[in-house]
């Protein structure tokens, strides 16, 4: 981010932040408060990308974080929206792909303060010790994660989720090959660690990267919950199967812009799946 624009966002975020905390006190005395579900990818300071975040910015993030929000599971996440009435600021966490070097510091780190957290994986990749075509298009075929490593977060208690076989589109696909792409994944990774996989992230998960026919391939299969990641809030009472996400933009006056729950963005949210009229409803107090 240039530092023009820094500056305009860590003014705004200052200047408006005692309205937000008007707002969020109304928002918590009326049971209102978001639950806003947060995804990573990998964690490294050595070959950068738009889809990683150093060390450092991590940590002062979870720091952040764990003095201001409830951190959940993906499971209370759901059980908060679903019971339509939420007082505490809170924030679930996940991880998409399946970098290796997540293990180095992102997964201790959140371990250390037993953060609950869910971490989404391409079985093509983490099984098949696959390389992501977009990390090979950069010239830098970063290390998935390996099976044993899967296993060792699974032990620990995280909970670890699908995200397609081959890290697809899933909405290009159709028919059979979407019924691959996403229950063939929960059943390899259940076959493979010998557990429930619970849920599944939309890779891109844009509002075009899905369909309603992959959402019910994804309740026909059995997952409790999918993730998508076009930026939005989850309201209590909104359907609670779809979980949306924010990006943890690297860029830490932007996530608190986020999660203070900035005005701009409930009003520009546009929901993939109807329920925007329900969450306006029962958030009018914005």
């Amino acid at each position: 981010m240039n530092r023009l624009k820094q500056l305009t966002l860590t003014g705004y975020y200052w200047t408006t932040l005692p309205a937000r905390r008007c707002v969020g006190a109304r928002r918590a005395a009326q049971g209102c408060e978001p639950v806003q579900v947060l995804f990573y990818h990998r964690v490294a300071d050595e070959h950068p990308n738009d889809w990683t975040m150093s060390t450092w910015a991590f940590e002062t993030q979870i720091d952040w974080l764990r003095t201001r929000f409830d951190l959940v599971s993906m499971a209370e996440a759901q059980a908060r929206i679903a019971a339509g009435h939420n007082r505490q600021p809170t924030v679930c966490i996940t991880f998409d792909d399946g970098y290796a070097e997540n293990m180095q510091f992102a997964v201790p780190l959140l371990l250390k303060h037993r953060i609950p957290f869910t971490y989404f994986v391409s079985t093509n990749h983490v099984l098949g010790r696959r390389p992501f075509p977009h990390d090979v298009a950069c010239g830098v075929p970063l290390p998935p994660n390996t099976l044993e490593q899967l296993r060792e977060m699974a032990a620990a208690g995280i909970e670890i989720g699908g995200h397609t076989r081959s890290h697809a589109d899933a909405g290009r696909l159709s028919g059979d090959e979407l019924v691959r792409e996403i229950a063939g994944c929960k059943y390899e990774l259940e076959d493979a660690l010998d557990f429930d996989v619970r849920y599944f992230a939309f890779p891109y998960g844009q509002h075009g990267n899905m369909s309603s026919e992959a959402f019910g391939v994804a309740r026909g299969a059995g997952y409790d919950g999918v993730c998508s990641a076009y930026g939005a809030y989850n309201f209590p009472g909104d359907d609670a199967f779809h979980l949306r996400r924010i990006h943890a933009d690297p860029e830490l006056v932007r996530l608190k812009n986020w999660l203070t729950v900035d005005p701009r963005k409930v009003r520009n949210q546009c929901d993939f799946e109807i329920g925007a009229a329900n969450r306006t409803a029962l958030c009018a107090a914005h």
